[in-house]
């Protein structure tokens, strides 16, 4: 069918099209009146993107933040809460329709739900349609405005205490785990202060006391002193070796009686020397001078021997002395050895302190974050405007309904025409007679398709008459 065809069609068969359309309007209006009005409350929620999460403590993202708090507003245990806030449960009307519609199935339970499903059917929850708002609309409409409004600051409501309620459920919940947690770890940590306070009674030693400090150093005096005397032992047996030349020692040579001595037997050998130059050897001053220089020098062999020997008891002394020191340092060796194994224990149980401490002081920051988290009463979600009776209904809507309808009236009538078309084709210009005839076509006389007036027709009979 060739528009041209569709517009002939529609020509023929108009006043078809125009009944139905006539029908649509006038049921549509019929409808639209006799319908009852209803009335819509919105109540508008922001919610406050910049709070966080009080377990998390991340921002949530806007776009999925605001579809999830949508989501909780249409659920069933929002709908419930609102029953719960408007004794809806308690109103026998509803009761009577309920048993009508359920025969009483369910019980209690099942009534509530039944009316938690009822709220819903008439509840619109929508975003701002402003990109990137946080404000929630929340309408309700009710063939009364008192009660659409009161329903929908009801749904504000108890999508308020239901955000609290999630929030401070999981709060309590690790609360409860956490306490159980503070008591296991308060109980590794004195579990692990008991071990070193068992340990430091049984080994008669504290941790930090400093005991090992001082017996380390002791070894190390010790091991000082020991060095020491090995090396004056060794330098008396190398002075021993030279009792042989026993007046080029360095003790002899230093020894000042053995130095006065000498001096003194110096000055008699020289006055010897000087009265020998007047007197015989058999002079008695001579024979006393010689007297004396003898004596001089005995006692000068004397002093020397004494002090040689004298090296040789350092040395023996000195080698005590190694020997008691060696002993000394063995023993102070085992003492620092034992402190050290009782240090490395202790260190051992102090770190298990260290580590039930920290964990200990991790719960516990965790249960108090937790306890103050299940106590809060505060949410990131705030009544911006809260519903009021609409002064007007939402609905019906007559004018809207009739443009609605004219536009459906017109689409069905002219279907109804073209399906009246397929089951009644008729001629309705050139086209369809020659589709129809399936001939050649000769000629058109022009002027037969349009009506015709006295004058047209006169001007046409003339040229026949002559």
């Amino acid at each position: 069918m060739t528009f041209q065809q569709f517009l002939l069609v529609l020509k023929a068969r108009r006043w078809l099209i125009f009944a139905v359309l006539s029908s649509a309007v006038l049921l549509t209006l019929v409808i639209s009146l006799i319908l009852p009005k209803q009335y819509t409350a919105t109540a508008s929620l922001v919610v406050d993107m910049k709070a966080t999460d009080p377990l998390l403590g991340a921002p949530q993202a806007l776009q999925g933040y605001l579809a999830t708090q949508i989501d909780i507003i249409n659920s069933e245990r929002v709908a419930q809460r609102v029953v719960a806030l408007t004794g809806m449960d308690q109103i026998g009307d509803f009761r009577d329709q309920w048993r009508e519609e359920t025969k009483g199935e369910g019980g209690e339970v099942g009534f509530r739900v039944w009316l938690a499903g009822v709220l819903k059917k008439r509840l619109d929850v929508r975003p701002s349609t402003t990109r990137d708002s946080n404000v929630i609309s929340i309408s309700y409409q009710a063939p009364n405005p008192k009660f659409a409004a009161a329903i929908a600051n009801a749904f504000a409501q108890a999508y308020i205490e239901t955000n609290v309620e999630l929030k401070v459920n999981p709060a309590k919940q690790y609360k409860d785990w956490f306490d159980k947690q503070t008591k296991e770890v308060r109980d590794d940590l004195e579990t692990a202060q008991r071990k070193l306070s068992a340990y430091e009674q049984e080994n008669g030693v504290l941790a930090g006391d400093g005991r090992f400090d001082v017996e380390n150093t002791r070894l190390a005096d010790l091991n000082s002193q020991l060095s020491l005397a090995q090396g004056q032992r060794a330098e008396s047996s190398s002075r021993q070796s030279q009792v042989a030349s026993a007046e080029s020692l360095p003790e002899v040579m230093a020894n000042p009686v053995i130095a006065n001595l000498k001096t003194e037997l110096t000055q008699l050998e020289t006055n010897r020397s000087q009265l020998s130059e007047r007197y015989g050897p058999n002079h008695p001053t001579i024979r006393e001078l010689n007297e004396k220089i003898a004596e001089q020098r005995q006692r000068l062999t004397a002093e020397t021997q004494r002090v040689a020997n004298s090296l040789g008891t350092t040395s023996r002394i000195s080698t005590v002395r190694i020997k008691e020191l060696t002993e000394a340092v063995e023993k102070q060796k085992a003492i620092v050895l034992e402190f050290k194994k009782h240090r490395d224990q202790i260190a051992v149980f102090q770190r298990d302190i260290e580590n039930a401490q920290k964990a200990y002081d991790l719960v516990t920051q965790r249960l108090a974050q937790t306890t103050l988290e299940s106590q809060t009463q505060q949410t990131n979600v705030s009544v911006l405007t809260p519903a009021t009776p609409p002064l007007t209904h939402s609905s019906p809507k007559p004018l809207l309904n009739t443009v609605i309808a004219t536009f459906l009236g017109i689409l069905l009538g002219v279907g109804v025409a073209l399906l009246l078309e397929l089951h009644d084709q008729r001629v309705r210009g050139i086209e369809d007679l020659v589709q129809n005839m399936d001939a050649p076509l000769l000629g058109v006389i022009p002027g037969l398709d349009k009506p015709r007036s006295r004058t047209s027709f006169r001007a046409f009979r003339r040229p026949a008459a002559a």
